[in-house]
């Protein structure tokens, strides 16, 4: 992406974030984010092709319910220029456990054509606090793949400990199929701290089973920060 594009996006990312966040007798809040990192690492892939992220986001909710968009810079080496995400769902508990059940739609400007690049995405996840440790897992289903391949799926057990109210460490593992080839394993694990009651910074390694894919899967280290409002 060239710097114009990324400072273009960037732009957007704050002018998003520029609002106060919301909260309405309803019921009804609406918080803004934006952040940057080194990288912009899923699943334990570069989307930036080891290149810096700019990301922006907005989330409404009420009661049970969310939704949200989200729109970061990405890098495939072709086209595409960024990356939106359309998301919403219910996150009711019972117990102790908390649940969040979901659906995504990745969208992605500029793609070339006939890449089939975007796609749905049905969640759902679950998580368990026990003290400091929180458990959690995940199970992320797609029914029409990108790029032509008909379902894939990831499923991904993971845990933070909070070791002070502004210090956690966390780390997940997860595995990536697909309805033929490309299956992979990645794993990270990191360490969170909040600056302040807006401001977070992450420091994260992330790495997967399949470097022999391109140096997209090989390990890294990705520093971000994240301001919400």
């Amino acid at each position: 992406m060239s710097l114009r594009k990324t400072l273009l996006l960037a732009a957007a990312a704050a002018a998003l974030s520029a609002g106060p966040a919301l909260a309405q007798d309803d019921g009804l809040s609406v918080d803004f984010n934006v952040g940057a990192a080194t990288d912009y690492v899923f699943r334990g892939v570069s989307n930036t092709d080891e290149n810096p992220q700019v990301f922006g986001g907005v989330d409404v909710s009420s009661g049970l319910f969310y939704a949200g968009v989200w729109v970061s810079n990405v890098d495939y080496n072709d086209s595409t220029d960024a990356e939106f995400d359309l998301y919403a769902g219910v996150a009711p508990t019972l117990g102790a456990v908390s649940l969040d059940l979901g659906v995504l739609y990745y969208g992605y400007v500029d793609a070339p054509s006939g890449a089939d690049a975007d796609y749905i995405e049905l969640q759902a996840k679950a998580t368990i606090p026990l003290g400091p440790v929180t458990l959690g897992t995940g199970l992320y289903y797609v029914p029409d793949s990108y790029a032509h391949v008909d379902t894939s799926m990831y499923y991904e057990i993971n845990g933070e400990f909070s070791a002070t109210d502004k210090l956690s460490f966390s780390g997940a593992l997860g595995r990536q199929t697909f309805d033929g080839a490309g299956d992979y394993t990645t794993w990270n694990v990191g360490m969170g701290y909040a600056l302040t009651d807006n401001l977070g910074l992450d420091l994260r390694y992330h790495d997967t089973d399949k470097h022999s894919l391109g140096k997209t899967y090989d390990s890294r280290v990705v520093l971000s920060a994240k301001v919400t409002f």
